[in-house]
């Protein structure tokens, strides 16, 4: 059986209430009050999905209930039921936020048809919360992970500019999280919820990023059967991101020089002149103001890019973001692969200090992923680490001396263990706390006599 919605009706006319709740009966639940402090307790109380009010009554009006249940954190629509003597209060309270009035002698159906729409709009905006709710929880990370000076004032820089028209340059190394700051401009910028176009500059040859940029006309090249709108277009009103803006060839960049300089473009194979509103972010992992010099580049155009820039530093000069970073991903990948990994132990932490990072977050993302997928207990260990990490760690930071001794103790500590265990390798692997084949790989790399 389907739950009626109730109606709460406030008046201190009994003969009013009664009227009202009888010929609402039949499709409603009821709730009856005598004047505003009444209806608010019952509010308190109940789940009440519509108000019907008077305005005149005693202790606490109309008006006076109207202002106390915005303060309410769940919005209940309120009708207003008024005398011809008091429309102007009336019309006063619709400018407050109720939803709407009738005049006594109360057109019964009318007031149905009022209370329909009225409920009908309380439920379209609550599956709008929800929407946005969903749609908020499935979009990317918007903030950095990591307590660095570098870190911070690039995540400062970004939200400061996000208020902003201002076109972008992100520049850094890849795996930075260039893609990151530029999530985080759009979802904190005036145009959060418009359209949010990425386009990648090294994935298309010259002809085809032009299109895919500017769109193209039907018959414009063998192939363009019909019209096609390109990313500029679909982007009209928001945010156009173009990731590695360094591949793109000299052509396409005239044309997005002049877009830069005007806000309009033709369609390839077109004369049509077009004007649309977007905000440009470019990101690259190039060094941009060197490849100018090398006239790689146009220098008016990197200079229109780079209104603001943002540098990201590599993993490698931030690595007080590590432990940071380590822990936030065991969290997320463990929910991900349903694992039961808390933590990490301090030597599989040392040996991730160690490494150089070239791929930067991104490959502490994957390398911490395969970590807790092979992980075989609620923490991280060493020969949970993808190999390759420890026999490239001395060769790829060869100036790190705590990794020299943390590996020559290391040594050490095998080479011991074996003497005890008579060169049992498995005894020797299960008071190490490490699997045979890591044992083993050991043994081999550091030449041991077994």
């Amino acid at each position: 059986m389907t739950m009626k919605p109730t109606v709460l009706i406030v008046d201190d006319d009994k003969m009013t209430i009664n009227t009202l709740s009888v010929a609402l009966e039949d499709d409603y639940s009821t709730l009856m009050a005598t004047d505003g402090v009444e209806a608010l307790n019952i509010l308190k109380e109940k789940d009440v999905d519509i108000v019907l009010t008077d305005l005149d009554m005693p202790e606490m009006d109309g008006l006076e209930l109207l202002e106390e249940m915005g303060r309410m954190e769940n919005k209940i629509p309120l009708i207003v039921i008024t005398g011809q003597g008091t429309i102007e209060s009336a019309v006063q309270a619709m400018k407050s936020g109720a939803y709407d009035f009738v005049t006594k002698p109360v057109n019964l159906d009318r007031l149905g048809l009022l209370i329909e729409k009225a409920l009908e709009t309380k439920r379209l905006k609550e599956e709008n919360v929800l929407l946005r709710k969903k749609i908020e929880e499935s979009l990317p990370e918007l903030k950095f992970i990591g307590r660095s000076a570098a870190i911070k004032k690039c995540e400062e820089l970004a939200l400061q500019v996000a208020s902003t028209k201002a076109t972008v340059l992100i520049e850094g190394e890849s795996g930075t999280g260039k893609e990151l700051i530029t999530n985080i401009i759009h979802y904190n910028s005036p145009v959060a919820h418009g359209p949010f176009i990425k386009i990648n500059c090294s994935a298309f040859s010259e002809g085809v990023l032009e299109s895919e940029l500017f769109g193209h006309e039907k018959g414009a090249f063998t192939g363009a059967v019909k019209t096609k709108k390109g990313r500029f277009e679909l982007a009209h009103q928001g945010t156009l991101f173009l990731d590695e803006v360094g591949e793109m060839p000299a052509s396409t960049q005239v044309k997005l020089l002049r877009f830069l300089q005007e806000r309009t473009f033709e369609r390839v194979g077109g004369t049509k002149t077009y004007r649309v509103d977007v905000r440009i972010i470019s990101a690259t992992n190039r060094d941009l103001a060197q490849m100018v010099k090398e006239g790689k580049f146009r220098q008016d155009l990197y200079y229109r890019l780079r209104v603001v820039r943002i540098l990201v530093p590599p993993l490698r000069e931030r690595k007080e973001d590590i432990d940071d970073l380590v822990h936030n991903f065991i969290s997320k990948f463990s929910r991900l692969h349903g694992k039961p990994v808390t933590g990490i132990t301090k030597d599989a932490l040392g040996l991730i200090h160690a490494y150089h990072w070239p791929g930067n977050v991104r490959e502490l993302m994957n390398c911490i992923e395969s970590a807790v997928v092979m992980a075989k207990t609620d923490l991280i260990h060493v020969d949970d680490i993808p190999e390759y990490l420890a026999d490239h760690t001395t060769q790829l930071d060869p100036e790190n001396k705590d990794l020299g001794l943390l590996q020559e103790l290391e040594r050490k500590t095998i080479m011991e263990t074996l003497d005890k265990t008579g060169g049992d390798k498995v005894k020797a692997a299960r008071i190490l706390g490490i699997g045979l084949r890591t044992l083993y790989r050991k043994i081999d790399k550091w030449k041991i006599n077994t």
